[in-house]
């Protein structure tokens, strides 16, 4: 009797379910967006427009054949198709903001660069023909070089054992590294700044210093590492 039962059942839950869409909670959407799938990404670099067409691909035909027919989402207000955009400044900005004030840290990011130009133009005419090569100016290139000098490797967690706590060294991410090169080097232009002494002015400097690998940035990731070096003792306590 329990098997024919059984059979029953599975019989009429089929029928019933068959038609309609089963819930598995690993893959319900939660956050819903405002545009459908019919959607299409929209296209911030300018290169993909000034294209020609006989150096297009089929696939790149087709897409662009379907933009034509299909409606393309609005870009987000943080992207721009500008030749000066830099993510990493734009995340130096974004943390530097204070109150909510993005045109102020944008104005202040663009002085700053302004005068790292100034200055390296400046020791540049003053240098010999020699001295020269060696004389970087482009700021972009300064400020990547600095945040790049000023990345620790090795960071310190904080792990209980036995009802202490021990500083146990451990590797960083990449995500982690720049995170802590940018916010020491905004501490520090915050803190140690003279009241006399304008923003920009106090970060180009820190920024050139970062880029001949001095100043107090670079000592803070020293000793960093000097702390990771003394704790290494407790590196077995590291269980990821």
């Amino acid at each position: 009797m329990a098997a024919p039962m059984m059979a029953r059942l599975e019989a009429a839950g089929q029928r019933l379910y068959s038609h309609s869409k089963v819930w598995l909670p690993g893959l319900t959407q939660v956050r819903w967006s405002r545009y459908s799938p019919i959607y299409l990404e929209p296209e911030v670099n300018k290169e993909a427009y000034h294209k020609p067409p006989e150096q297009l691909s089929e696939e790149e035909k087709a897409e662009r054949e379907l933009k034509t027919v299909r409606p393309i989402k609005a870009a987000l207000s943080s992207v721009t198709s500008s030749l000066f955009y830099d993510p990493l400044i734009s995340k130096f900005t974004s943390m530097m903001m204070m109150g909510g004030n993005k045109i102020l840290a944008r104005s202040l990011m663009n002085q700053t660069l302004e005068a790292i130009k100034r200055k390296q133009l400046e020791k540049y005419h003053k240098s010999d023909e020699k001295e020269r090569e060696n004389i970087e100016c482009n700021p972009y290139t300064i400020f990547h070089q600095a945040l790049k000098n000023c990345e620790p490797i090795i960071g310190l967690v904080n792990i209980k054992k036995g009802g202490r706590t021990y500083q146990v060294p451990t590797p960083l991410r990449d995500s982690r590294r720049r995170f802590l090169s940018m916010k020491w080097m905004i501490m520090e232009c915050r803190e140690n700044k003279h009241r006399t002494t304008l923003m920009p002015e106090k970060l180009s400097n820190e920024l050139l210093g970062a880029f001949r690998h001095e100043g107090p940035v670079i000592k803070k990731k020293h000793e960093m590492h000097k702390m990771a070096e003394a704790n290494r003792a407790f590196a077995h306590f590291r269980w990821w």
